[in-house]
C-alpha cells in the first residue's frame, strides 16, 4: 500500500475508529459495561411500559401521577442512602452495593411477586375509590391498584439513572482524560445501541412465546420469566465486567500512572448531603448542567406519556404492546448507531462543544412539533389519511415513534457525551456529590416535573386527549429554557477549556525556564571549573 493510500486510510479509520491499539485494553471492557448496562435498560424501559400502560384498571394516564408519587421518592431516598455510602465505601464497593439490590428485585419479581399479584393487588378496594373518586384521579387509583407493578416501574427508571447515569458515566469520568473523551465518549454508546438491537431483538422474540404455548399456559408469564432471566444475567456481566477493569485496566501505568493510583485510593469525597445541595445552588456550571438534564427529562416525558396512550389503544393486548415496544428499540439502535457513526464524533470533534449541545433541543423541537400538531389537527385530515391506506390512530402512532427514535438517538449520540464532558473540569467532590444530585434526583425531577404539569392538565380536563394543545404549547417553552442554559454552559465550558490550556502552558513553560537555567547554572560551573583548571596548570608550569 502505497503512503498516499495509507494516509487516506489513517484518516477514515480516524473517524469511525478513533482509537490507538494500546487503548483496546481499556476501550473494549468499557464498550461491554456499557452495552450491558443498556442491554437491561432496554429491556426494563419496555416492559414496565407494557405492565403498566395494559395492566386492569390502569393506562397511560398512569404514567405522570406514577412519576411523582413513586419515581421522584425513591430516586431521593436512593440518593440519601448513595451520598451516605459514598463517604463510607471504596468506589468498588459502592459500586457494588447500588447493582446488586436491582439484580435480586429483578429475579424476584418474575419468579415470585408477578405470579402472586391477584393475591397482592387490592382490586375490590380500588374498585370501591373509583366509584367515589373524579374521573381524572383513576390514574392516581391504579398506581395502587397494580402496585407490584407500580414498584416494577419504579425499579426500572432508577435503573436508567442510577446503572447508566450515575455510575457508568461517574466511573467513566473518573477514568478518562479530557483528551480521550474526545474520542471515547461518542463510542461508548456504540456498544450501548448495539444492545438496543440485540435486546429489542430479545423483547420481540420473548413477547411473542403466546404463539407457542398451549392455551392454558399464562405466556406473558413465560415471556417475563425469561426477560427478567436476561436481565440478572446481564446484571451479574456487568459487576464481572467492572471488577475486571479496576483489576487489569486502572493498574496499567499506561492509563493511570502509579502517582495518580495511588492518590485515587486516597480520595474520599466528604461532602455532606446539605452541602451538596449548597454546592448545586452555588455554582451556575453544575446548575446549567442541571437544567439540562431536567429540561430533556420534561420534554421526554411530555411527549411519551401523549404517544403511550395512542399505542394502548392501538395494540391493547400486553404480548402486542411490547412486541412493538421490542420493534421500537431494534430501530432506535440502528438510527443511533448511523448518528454516532457519522454524526456525534464528528460533530463535537469539529464543530465544538456548543453547537453539539444544542442539536437535542432543536431535534426536539422539530419532531415534537409535527407530532402534536398531526395529533391536534388529524380530524381535519381524514381524507388523505384514508387515501394512504391507513387510520389516524396508527398514523399518530408512527408519528410519535419517529419523535421518541429522533429524540433518543440524539441523547445517546450527542446529549449525553456532551453532558458527560462537562462534569470533567470539575473537582473530584462536585463530579461526585454534584453529579449523584443532577442524575439521580435532577433526571427523575424532570420527569416528575412534566407529570406534574401532566397530572394537573389531566384532572382540569379529565382526559390526555383535551390537554394535549397544552402540552404542546409547554414543550416549546421548556426547550428554549433549555437552549438558553445550553449557551451558557458552552461558554462556562471552553473558558474552564481556555484556563487549563493556559495553566499547561504556563507549566511547561516554568519547567522549561528552569530547565534553562539549570543548564545555565551547569554550564557556568563547568566554565569556572575550566578556568580553575587553566590557572592552577599556569602556575604550575
Amino acid at each position: 500500500m502505497s503512503e498516499t493510500k495509507q494516509a487516506e486510510f489513517g484518516k477514515v479509520r480516524s473517524i469511525f475508529w478513533p482509537i490507538h491499539n494500546f487503548e483496546l485494553k481499556k476501550i473494549i471492557p468499557m464498550l461491554l459495561l456499557f452495552f450491558l448496562i443498556l442491554f437491561n435498560y432496554t429491556i426494563l424501559r419496555d416492559t414496565k411500559d407494557t405492565l403498566i400502560v395494559t395492566a386492569p384498571g390502569s393506562g397511560a394516564e398512569a404514567i405522570p401521577f406514577l412519576k411523582v408519587w413513586g419515581v421522584l421518592p425513591f430516586a431521593i431516598l436512593f440518593m440519601l442512602i448513595y451520598s451516605k455510602l459514598s463517604n463510607k465505601l471504596s468506589k468498588p464497593k459502592l459500586f457494588y452495593a447500588s447493582i446488586l439490590p436491582f439484580v435480586i428485585f429483578f429475579g424476584l419479581f418474575a419468579t415470585v411477586i408477578y405470579p402472586l399479584r391477584d393475591f397482592l393487588h387490592p382490586t375490590v378496594m380500588c374498585d370501591k375509590l373509583e366509584a367515589v373518586l373524579p374521573t381524572g384521579f383513576q390514574g392516581l387509583v391504579a398506581i395502587f391498584r397494580n402496585w407490584t407493578f407500580s414498584l416494577f416501574y419504579i425499579m426500572s427508571e432508577l435503573w436508567g439513572s442510577v446503572a447508566l447515569s450515575l455510575l457508568f458515566w461517574g466511573f467513566a469520568n473518573d477514568t478518562t482524560k479530557v483528551s480521550e473523551s474526545k474520542r471515547f465518549y461518542s463510542l461508548f454508546g456504540m456498544g450501548a445501541n448495539v444492545s438496543l438491537i440485540i435486546a429489542g431483538w430479545c423483547v420481540r422474540k420473548l413477547s411473542d412465546l403466546r404463539r407457542h404455548v398451549p392455551a392454558d399456559v399464562d405466556a406473558w408469564q413465560v415471556s417475563l420469566n425469561w426477560l427478567m432471566g436476561l436481565v440478572v444475567l446481564s446484571g451479574l456481566l456487568i459487576m464481572g465486567t467492572y471488577w475486571w477493569v479496576n483489576r487489569y485496566v486502572l493498574t496499567d501505568e499506561r492509563f493511570v500512572p502509579k502517582a495518580e493510583q495511588k492518590a485515587k485510593k486516597k480520595e474520599k469525597p466528604k461532602l455532606s448531603l446539605k452541602d451538596s445541595f449548597k454546592l448545586l445552588l452555588r455554582s451556575k456550571y453544575i446548575g446549567c448542567i442541571a437544567v439540562l438534564v431536567i429540561s430533556y427529562g420534561v420534554c421526554i416525558n411530555l411527549v411519551e406519556v401523549t404517544w403511550k396512550s395512542q399505542l394502548k389503544l392501538q395494540y391493547p393486548n400486553p404480548s402486542d404492546y411490547n412486541s412493538f415496544m421490542g420493534m421500537f428499540s431494534q430501530i432506535t439502535g440502528v438510527v443511533t448507531i448511523f448518528m454516532m457513526l457519522f454524526v456525534g464524533s464528528n460533530v463535537i470533534r469539529r464543530l465544538g462543544w456548543g453547537i453539539a449541545a444544542q442539536v437535542t433541543p432543536i431535534v426536539l423541537i422539530i419532531t415534537g412539533g409535527a407530532f402534536f400538531s398531526f395529533v391536534i389537527f388529524r380530524d381535519s385530515l381524514g381524507g388523505f389519511i384514508s387515501n394512504i391506506g391507513t387510520t389516524p390512530l396508527m398514523l399518530a402512532v408512527m408519528f410519535g415513534m419517529v419523535q421518541n427514535i429522533m429524540s433518543k438517538s440524539c441523547k445517546y449520540s450527542l446529549f449525553d457525551p456532551t453532558k458527560e464532558m462537562a462534569y470533567i473540569p470539575l473537582d473530584q467532590e462536585s463530579k461526585v456529590k454534584g453529579k449523584a444530585a443532577i442524575d439521580v434526583v435532577g433526571a427523575r425531577l424532570g420527569k416528575s416535573g412534566g407529570s406534574l404539569m401532566q397530572q394537573g392538565l389531566i384532572i382540569g380536563l379529565g382526559s390526555i386527549a383535551a390537554m394535549t394543545p397544552y402540552v404542546g404549547v409547554i414543550l416549546l417553552v421548556i426547550i428554549l429554557c433549555w437552549m438558553t442554559a445550553a449557551r451558557s454552559l458552552s461558554k462556562q465550558f471552553n473558558a474552564s477549556q481556555a484556563k487549563a490550556e493556559l495553566e499547561k502552558k504556563q507549566a511547561q513553560q516554568e519547567a522549561l525556564e528552569t530547565a534553562k537555567a539549570a543548564a545555565a547554572e551547569a554550564t557556568s560551573t563547568e566554565e569556572a571549573a575550566k578556568e580553575e583548571a587553566t590557572a592552577t596548570s599556569s602556575t604550575q608550569n
